[in-house]
């Protein structure tokens, strides 16, 4: 028995990084998922190494007509969800006092409203017992150059969760959220930060965390298992930080 046997779960951003991983450590708990992500050929390599008959839809969180066909296909396959993975983000970094606005719209567009949109679009199709995880990062209780903007989204993020679990509390769905630290994944990189300068934060971070190392995927799968499980039946509007301790020392 799995801890999430018969349970539909969408997964967006679940083509890479902690949204894979996750969703290969759901698949194995017996839920049956839906993944989404920009890329096609990632999806499709995602796809392969995740099985169980994974629906793997490509689309982007900032484009609500794509977020509208990944509703209209979870009503098609599944007329359901019971779990929410809210991961897929983005970001163009920079320091405050260059940020263009196209940099701004974009990285409020692949935090806040897309997560915002993704959820109000897909909880329509929950029913009582549903679990909603909103990736949020620890960047919004850190100050820290070049994310300015980012730690804005993500900070609305964590508003946004304690917004819903009052509202969708009588419909007996819990809303919580999931906040990384220094997870080793590739997304510095997406953004087109060169491999010197992650190297150089890498020992910087590093010797700030109380763990003095980065996080894991698998570590990060792990806490969102946990949260979209009974083993969390009584926790919601928390935000679980997976960070060695970073933010909170």
């Amino acid at each position: 028995m799995g801890k999430l046997d018969g349970k539909i779960a969408v997964i967006t951003g679940g083509n890479s990084g902690m949204g894979l991983a996750t969703a290969k450590l759901f698949a194995r708990e017996g839920a049956k998922l839906v993944i989404t992500g920009r890329d096609q050929a990632t999806l499709d390599a995602a796809a392969q190494s995740i099985g169980n008959g994974v629906d793997a839809i490509r689309s982007d969180i900032s484009r609500i007509a794509d977020i509208d066909a990944l509703r209209d296909h979870v009503v098609r396959k599944h007329g359901r969800v019971d779990i929410i993975f809210a991961n897929a983000g983005g970001a163009k970094p920079n320091l405050f006092e260059y940020m263009s606005e196209e940099e701004f719209d974009f990285s409020i567009a692949n935090t806040f409203k897309g997560t915002y949109f993704t959820v109000q679009k897909l909880v329509r199709l929950m029913h009582s017992g549903g679990s909603i995880i909103l990736n949020t990062s620890t960047l919004s209780r850190q100050g820290r150059p070049y994310v300015s903007v980012y730690s804005a989204g993500k900070a609305a993020i964590r508003s946004l969760a304690r917004s819903l679990t009052v509202e969708l509390s009588e419909k007996r769905i819990r809303v919580n959220a999931m906040a990384p630290g220094y997870i080793d994944t590739d997304q510095a990189r997406k953004a087109g930060v060169s491999e010197e300068m992650i190297e150089q934060t890498k020992v910087q971070v590093h010797a700030q965390i109380p763990m003095h190392r980065s996080g894991t995927v698998d570590e990060i799968a792990k806490t969102v298992l946990f949260l979209a499980s009974d083993d969390s039946a009584y926790i919601t509007g928390s935000e679980l930080c997976v960070d060695g301790g970073w933010a909170q020392i």
